[in-house]
């Protein structure tokens, strides 16, 4: 009895030096990364801008926000939104087959490797970086936010639809095994129905991120209602700044508490 109390307390002080030990490397750090920072301050005509998009946001451009024009608000929201479907979908058709190639519950490990190696690779690529090449290469526009949305989707996609392949319930596997089933066969009988809401739910979510991405791309060409933000934005337009971001904050509220929605039903089966 006398030794387990004597272990209680040398366990009690070597967690508290683990945790004096863990508060010092992140104090040091959170140190270095202010000391990056060397100036802090705000732009000439900072603070007249930041009213003057506050004024904008109060009292929009109405004619911008609710007519039906291919530059009003409303249309370039549908835009922004295909993008992200587009892309969303395209991505998830692409990653699908990826998923299990990069599951080791389904091929040998070096292809797993060598899967899993190829989808890090697309993931180190930030979006807007992806941007920039497609729009060098098939032009400005929606076209060229679909590609990119496409490609930044298969990494996460890839990874997410990979892990819960890796998570799920083996003993299918094993009885279809049993059966004689080839891998086709225990994919399409065993795997797909057992993960098709979890694999659905991933898609929603992928999606509700892709829209804030599409947004993003328009700032360089890549289609949907970026665009005419930085326009405005660049002419001082800032009624019309207003209305675009009362459009963006609507539609991003909306497909959020959608998404969600659909997420829990599906979750809940």
């Amino acid at each position: 009895m006398l030794d387990k109390i004597n272990q209680m307390y040398e366990s009690k002080e070597t967690r508290r030096w683990q945790l004096m030990a863990w508060t010092l490397l992140v104090a040091a750090l959170v140190i270095w990364s202010a000391s990056t920072i060397t100036e802090v301050g705000i732009a000439k005509k900072g603070l007249t801008f930041a009213l003057s998009i506050i004024q904008g946001i109060v009292n929009p451009d109405k004619d911008l926000l609710f007519n039906t024009t291919k530059q009003s608000v409303p249309y370039l929201l549908l835009e922004t939104m295909a993008i992200a479907f587009l892309g969303t979908l395209v991505g998830a058709v692409f990653s699908f087959p990826l998923s299990f190639l990069a599951s080791s519950k389904v091929v040998p490990v070096p292809v797993v490797v060598v899967t899993r190696f190829l989808v890090m690779a697309i993931r180190t690529i930030p979006a807007f970086v992806y941007g920039l090449m497609f729009i060098r290469v098939t032009g400005p526009g929606p076209f060229a936010g679909v590609m990119t949305i496409s490609v930044t989707s298969i990494g996460m996609l890839t990874k997410l639809f990979s892990e819960a392949i890796d998570d799920m319930d083996k003993s299918i596997l094993e009885a279809l095994d049993a059966a004689g089933c080839n891998t086709f066969e225990k994919i399409r009988c065993g795997i797909i129905p057992q993960l098709w809401s979890s694999l659905l739910s991933t898609m929603i979510f992928r999606f509700d991120m892709n829209l804030r991405d599409a947004s993003i791309l328009g700032l360089v060409g890549g289609g949907g209602i970026g665009a005419p933000l930085k326009f405005a934005m660049s002419s001082n337009r800032w009624s019309q700044v207003g209305a675009i971001l009362v459009g963006l904050v609507v539609l991003i509220l909306v497909v959020e508490f959608s998404s969600s929605a659909i997420r829990k039903r599906l979750t809940n089966g």
